[in-house]
């Protein structure tokens, strides 16, 4: 019997390794300056979030209102018109609304994660 070494190697596309790094970074150890980046990341996307939420749903509330509102002056004119004009403004109150909802809650959280983005910033740029 012949003992033959023989072996197979096969190399993966660009798109495979690209993967397989992506995969294998989730379990190596970060380092430190990463992890306060990473943290900085996640601090500054919470600044918005919030306000973004909710500004998104008194907006969708408000166009429904709006558009309950067009449907009654249009659908019902004889009995509804009036109340109509009213629903439909009170729609558009909502959408004026959304944004300085949306400013008035951003503010509001930037002003209470500032003390924790400045001192990590400070950290990582010295």
């Amino acid at each position: 019997m012949d003992n033959k070494n023989e072996t197979f190697n096969y190399t993966y596309s660009a798109a495979q390794q690209k993967e397989i790094r992506s995969i294998r970074e989730k379990y190596i150890p970060k380092k430190q300056s990463e992890d306060k980046l990473e943290q900085l990341h996640t601090l500054d996307k919470a600044t918005t979030r919030t306000g973004t939420i909710i500004s998104i749903i008194i907006g969708i509330l408000s166009t429904l209102i709006l558009g309950t509102g067009m449907c009654c002056t249009m659908i019902w004119p004889d009995t509804m018109f009036i109340p109509g004009i009213f629903i439909g403004i009170l729609g558009i109150i909502g959408i004026i609304v959304a944004y300085p909802v949306y400013s008035a809650i951003t503010k509001k959280h930037r002003e209470k994660l500032a003390p924790e983005i400045i001192r990590l910033t400070d950290e990582l740029m010295s």
